[in-house]
């Protein structure tokens, strides 16, 4: 067999070729400048080892490079052949690995059964060690009885812990189990705690009240309140921090109560005894004694009011805390030309207090209720913070969150918030109703802000791809509101918003691909939608009907917004009859789907932008666009243009009749219309270009 012979270089490398040609012109331009002159000759021989050296000494760099690059990549597929015989041997492993773990899969099975006996036997166990207690339980209440009845106070609140300890413990397990049921059995069998701990508190603040008295003869007695106080508000702080089930009761806010002012409740209540008893002895004594023409019980009426009045305002000049305000006005408000005071029997009808000057002036009244008002403010923020932390700590576990037994998630903080909000309400109803008013109005701020407060903690989760997750983390939110039967409408919108934000995330991607050709010829956009819709409707099914019913309806709300949305913003041109005639039997299919999908009436948006454009005369399209606006005065000119645009076929002067139409037209949105397209911002058109002097192009 031949041997093959090597094709030239230039067909190997055909830079070679252009590369050698340039080399030679360049040598023999050097050459022809060296050896122009024939005595040049003489040293050719020169040269010619001075380039056969060179050429040596290039060569074998050359070599040396190459036998480097050689070497290296020897080595480097030495190391990939190791590398791959190690893989192997890791494969063989893992798949060794595998089958051992496919083996052991039913010894998994047993030992979770054994995990399982293992908690119900630890269960178990404490209950048998916790029965003696609990079966010696009466019998404590009674031995606490007669501590606090002898005011052995100490040793009283020492077993009052223990016992509230012990019932707060069944409690914890038994919601941490989902037990809620057998929680009132169980608050049923502690319900002495209640009397006793009202017992405790009535001792504890008699001895506050008459503490100034005390710190001189014997302070024994105070001390002891004040370390039962302090007790009480450690328990206090570490539940609110820690726990994450706050027992009944809890917080008792007994330090908050130590300064409720009562020494200022008995300055008042001393002023109001002393005031009716020095009035009757000017009525059934004084009066006898003077000359009628005196006037005297008139006259110290009067002088009583105006020193009361003084006094007052010195008072008020003081930093008073939220108590202390509130017995004021209440003093001065209500007791005052109370039946035990200015209108006491003994002293009608000779002594009216309605013709002098009010005892506090308007101006003071209102200052003095909006001071009230942000002591309590103040007050209601920390406890719902407290408060707020605590249920997040709980409802951010692991578990699932509690139920109740229609399978509806729950939560007792609404009731909880309510309950207190609704209190502090009331309290100040005793006073006036601008008080009630001041304070009702203040409660529904801090329930917004404290809506906010507890929707922010759920923002990161927003972008969770499963919203079961979602459905769970926005119930706090959701909940209060349907818990606050007096709360603004916008506390509704503002929860029902927070828990569709995660389904706006997900229809964003699909409605990108509206409108497009693909789109128009058939697509399964609106499909995806659907799912996704429904998708969020069944996780959402845990909240109860009238939230879950105003979640779907703002979902449907959202899904018209979006829709419409991408129809005007990236609008679609049809350049024919035909394509018109297409782009309204999509928009009919869409619409009856999606309505299918919700059973209701917003998508109705939907069928009546569709009329628009499948009118076949553009002339009735001023009568069609007059029907529209009516049924939807939030539409815009621009919105209108951009759907005769869609069309594709109307004239300017078609153009100018529609928007003249509407100028002559304009709209009033009715009270409780849910606006669709004013929240639908357009491109604006681009304004013809002038000359000046000249016609617009």
């Amino acid at each position: 067999v031949p041997s093959r012979v090597p094709p030239p270089l230039h067909e190997e490398w055909p830079e070679a070729e252009k590369a050698e040609k340039l080399a030679r012109g360049a040598a023999l331009k050097w050459a022809s400048g060296v050896f122009y002159r024939p005595e040049k000759l003489e040293g050719l021989g020169h040269y010619r080892r001075r380039e056969t050296q060179r050429n040596n000494s290039i060569q074998s760099r050359l070599k040396s490079t190459v036998q480097s690059y050689l070497e290296g990549v020897g080595a480097g597929l030495e190391q990939l052949q190791s590398a791959a015989q190690e893989v192997q041997g890791v494969c063989q492993d893992l798949g060794a690995a595998r089958w051992a773990l496919l083996d052991s899969a039913d010894h998994f099975q047993g030992l979770q059964q054994m995990r399982k006996l293992m908690e119900e036997h630890v269960q178990l166990a404490s209950v048998v060690q916790v029965l003696p207690q609990i079966f010696s339980v009466h019998e404590v209440f009674s031995h606490i009885m007669q501590l606090l009845h002898g005011q052995h106070l100490l040793e009283a609140h020492v077993e009052l812990m223990m016992l509230e300890q012990l019932r707060d413990d069944i409690l914890s397990q038994l919601h941490l189990r989902g037990l809620s049921g057998a929680q009132a059995t169980v608050l049923s069998y502690f319900s002495g705690l209640q009397d006793l701990n009202e017992s405790l508190a009535k001792q504890l603040w008699d001895i506050v009240g008459s503490s100034l008295r005390l710190v001189r003869e014997d302070p024994v007695l105070f001390v002891t309140a004040v370390r039962i106080i302090e007790r009480e508000e450690k328990i206090d702080d570490t539940l609110l921090l820690e726990a994450t089930f706050l027992p009944p009761g809890r917080p008792k806010g007994w330090r908050q109560k130590f300064f409720q002012g009562p020494g200022l409740a008995k300055h008042l209540a001393v002023l109001q005894k002393d005031l009716v008893s020095e009035l009757r002895v000017v009525k059934d004594l004084m009066v006898q004694c003077v000359p009628a023409h005196y006037n005297i019980l008139s006259v110290c009426t009067a002088t009583y009011h105006q020193a009361l009045s003084s006094h007052l305002q010195e008072i008020l000049r003081e930093d008073l805390d939220k108590q202390g305000l509130f017995l004021l006005l209440e003093w001065a408000l209500r007791v005052y030309h109370s039946p035990e005071m200015m209108g006491h029997p003994d002293l009608l009808p000779e002594v009216d207090v309605s013709v002098l000057d009010p005892l506090m002036s308007s101006e003071l009244v209102d200052q003095t209720e909006k001071r009230y008002v942000m002591k309590v403010k103040a007050s209601v923020f920390e406890w719902m913070q407290r408060t707020l932390e605590v249920e997040f700590k709980e409802w951010f576990r692991e578990e699932e969150p509690e139920t109740d037994h229609q399978g509806f998630f729950q939560s007792a903080l609404p009731a909880i918030v309510m309950q207190m909000l609704n209190e502090n309400i009331q309290v100040a109803s005793l006073i006036t109703d601008s008080l009630q008013q001041k304070i009702y109005n203040m409660a529904l701020e801090e329930l917004e802000a404290f809506l906010g407060r507890s929707v922010e903690p759920l923002t990161p989760l927003s972008t969770l791809p499963d919203p079961g997750a979602m459905a769970k983390h926005h119930r706090l939110g959701v909940e209060i509101c349907c818990g606050a039967p007096s709360a603004h409408p916008g506390h509704r919108r503002l929860s029902s918003l927070s828990g569709t934000d995660t389904a706006l995330c997900s229809l964003q991607p699909l409605c990108l691909q509206l409108p497009s050709r693909k789109w128009l010829s058939g697509s399964q956009l609106v499909g995806n939608m659907c799912e996704v819709i429904d998708k969020y409707a069944k996780d959402f099914s845990h909240v109860r009907k009238p939230v879950f019913t105003l979640l779907l309806a703002e979902s449907e709300l959202l899904v018209a917004n979006q829709y419409l949305r991408a129809l005007l913003q990236r609008k679609m041109v049809c350049k024919s009859r035909e394509e018109r005639g297409q782009l309204c039997h999509r928009l009919l299919q869409d619409a009856t789907q999606l309505r299918e999908l919700f059973c209701s009436l917003s998508l109705e948006a939907v069928f009546a932008l569709r009329e628009l454009i499948c009118l076949k005369d553009p002339a009735l399209l001023s009568l069609e666009v007059l029907g529209f606006i009516t049924k939807y005065p939030d539409v815009s000119d621009e919105h209108i243009s951009t759907l005769l645009d869609i069309r594709g076929d109307v004239s300017k002067e078609v153009r100018h009749v529609v928007l003249e139409m509407m100028a002559q037209h304009p709209q009033v949105l009715p009270e409780g219309y849910r606006p669709i397209f004013s929240t639908i911002l357009v491109p604006v058109p681009e304004l013809p270009f002038c000359l000046r002097r000249g016609k617009c192009a």
